[in-house]
């Protein structure tokens, strides 16, 4: 049967659709994860029984983490179940292999999806919005060809977040792009990472009509460049905070990012994103490497 034409098992109800939709969306998620995503004033009890019941339905599957942590992931008949409701329809389908949920992309796909949950901890606590699907992985930019070759350079962003600020002045959104770095690279390699967003900044596209100024590839994107977000994960205390002095250090000599002013880059720890919140000064910046800020660059009692 075409996935055009598979249907839904009968009687799910919106949290079932909630978690499909979720799945699809950010591809790996813990029990843990999906609890405090969609059933936070619910049990633990009775979230695992929405998991096995769409587990048993064949829309979702589990691998045990070497923790022993819980880990979902859309199947292809659940993904099949998802293009079939309208509203949903249009989402981009990714799912994992067994292999993938498994091994290879497992930690790195939680650790984004832990930024995401950090920032959804904050926007619940002070009134903000932001939900569930407010970020998104795996976001691709085009570079154009580099200096003497024909194929286009690519930038994937890790991940891209839309916050929406409720202040009493009004509302703002805020568009930040998130790279999560787990220590699997060298130090220099992370900071040339970095400086390819100003490449993507000064990304210039011809205008459609004759005569109109060329405009950045990034206006038909965001209202705004989206400053980075760099969390750092996977090792001691002493030794991330080593290699964000360093990153940070390489990032303000780099001379695409000196010519580039407008790409505002911040890191912190993971470690203090989940228990601190994105609105605690726990950002250190290219810029001002000594004085910590919250991600919206305000420093302490701002």
């Amino acid at each position: 049967m075409s996935s055009a034409t598979v249907a839904p098992p009968p009687r799910l109800g919106t949290t079932h659709v909630d978690v499909l939709e979720s799945l699809n969306h950010h591809r790996l998620l813990s029990t843990h994860q999906f609890h405090f995503l969609h059933t936070p004033h619910a049990s633990h009890r009775w979230t695992r029984d929405v998991l096995l019941r769409l587990k048993r339905s064949g829309l979702v599957a589990m691998v045990r983490s070497r923790g022993g942590l819980g880990l979902w992931y859309l199947t292809e008949s659940g993904a099949d179940a998802i293009e079939t409701i309208p509203s949903r329809s249009e989402l981009r389908r990714k799912v994992y292999s067994d292999e993938q949920a498994a091994r290879s992309l497992q930690q790195h796909t939680l650790g984004v999806n832990d930024v995401g949950l950090a920032f959804v901890r904050a926007a619940r606590e002070r009134g903000d919005e932001f939900l569930p699907l407010a970020w998104s992985h795996e976001v691709w930019h085009s570079l154009g060809a580099p200096p003497g070759r024909r194929q286009p350079d690519q930038l994937i962003a890790d991940a891209l977040l839309v916050y929406q600020l409720e202040e009493e002045d009004g509302t703002s959104f805020h568009y930040r792009f998130v790279e999560l770095d787990r220590s699997t690279r060298a130090t220099n390699d992370l900071a040339g990472r970095l400086a390819r967003y100003a490449r993507l900044y000064r990304r210039m596209i011809p205008a459609e009509r004759p005569g109109d100024p060329p405009a950045p590839l990034w206006s038909y994107l965001y209202p705004v460049f989206p400053a980075v977000l760099v969390v750092l994960a996977n090792g001691t205390r002493d030794r991330l905070e080593r290699r964000r002095d360093t990153v940070l250090g390489l990032c303000a000599q780099d001379p695409d990012l000196q010519d580039t002013p407008e790409v505002e880059i911040a890191v912190c720890l993971l470690e203090d994103l989940a228990q601190e919140g994105p609105f605690a000064a726990i950002f250190r910046t290219a810029r001002d490497r000594r004085t910590p800020v919250n991600w919206l660059g305000e420093g302490p009692g701002s």
